[in-house]
């Protein structure tokens, strides 16, 4: 949700035009990490269920499910992101997501809450060079002592390797 403020100036009847922007992410653990998508991505969030599984699909898109009609890919982020042992336990969820008009789910650990971040708590993704891809970090949020890793979720699904909606022309 993008919002702007005008603060008065200090000195004299003019104001000064300050624009803050405030983007809102709802946050979600991986292992020990805390990751953020944009909230008007986010469809809904269930738990996780029975997922029918695809032959010959990659390991970390776990199957479908069938969504009050519409057949949904799940991918799993732990195994996307290669973070090891996957567990799935009572606070593991599916956050279903709609991105470009496809409707797909996630599953993550858990889902912390949603978060307003101004501009200034948000970072560009660090320059880690050709060791790590980075190019679906969207940025890195802090919030008091709190590091949010930003996924540009768009990207993430429109990837190469994901192909799961069709990469935006531009």
């Amino acid at each position: 949700m993008l919002q702007e403020q005008t603060t008065p100036a200090v000195s004299g009847s003019t104001q000064l035009r300050t624009s803050s922007i405030t983007n809102e992410f709802l946050t979600f653990r991986l292992g020990n990490e805390e990751y953020g998508i944009e909230i008007l991505k986010v469809q809904e969030i269930r738990g996780y269920e029975a997922i029918t599984q695809i032959a010959n699909a990659p390991d970390f898109i776990k199957g479908v499910v069938n969504l009050r009609g519409i057949i949904v890919p799940i991918v799993d982020m732990r195994i996307k992101f290669r973070l090891g042992n996957v567990e799935y336990n009572q606070f593991t969820v599916v956050i279903i997501i709609n991105v470009a008009g496809r409707v797909m789910g996630i599953v993550v650990d858990g889902v912390s809450d949603v978060i307003s971040l101004e501009s200034e708590q948000m970072r560009p993704a660090p320059g880690l060079g050709s060791v790590i891809d980075t190019e679906h970090i969207m940025g890195l949020g802090t919030i008091d002592e709190r590091m949010l890793i930003l996924i540009d979720i768009e990207k993430l699904m429109s990837s190469g390797d994901m192909e799961l909606i069709e990469p935006s022309i531009n």
